[in-house]
């Protein structure tokens, strides 16, 4: 199982959690940017359909794979 971490950090003048170089909206406050992080961890767990998905890869190939619904990574929030 992945495992991917949001950062809670200050942003553009007030609080925002980010995911790699990926940041949310701005908040007025820390707390209310950790819980719409924490909202967010929540929302990676939940399963969704298997579907089929198609992609290019680094080497410019066109790719067909299956994607598991329930292949959620684990997702947790990090001050």
């Amino acid at each position: 199982m992945s495992e991917i971490h949001y950062h809670v950090v200050e942003h553009d003048g007030g609080w925002a959690y980010r995911l790699g170089e990926v940041y949310s909206e701005t908040f007025p406050t820390h707390d209310a940017a950790q819980a719409a992080a924490k909202r967010a961890a929540e929302a990676q767990g939940v399963p969704g359909e298997t579907a089929a998905i198609e992609f290019e890869d680094a080497d410019g190939r066109w790719r067909t794979e299956l994607a598991s619904g329930d292949d959620r990574p684990h997702a947790d929030v990090e001050d």
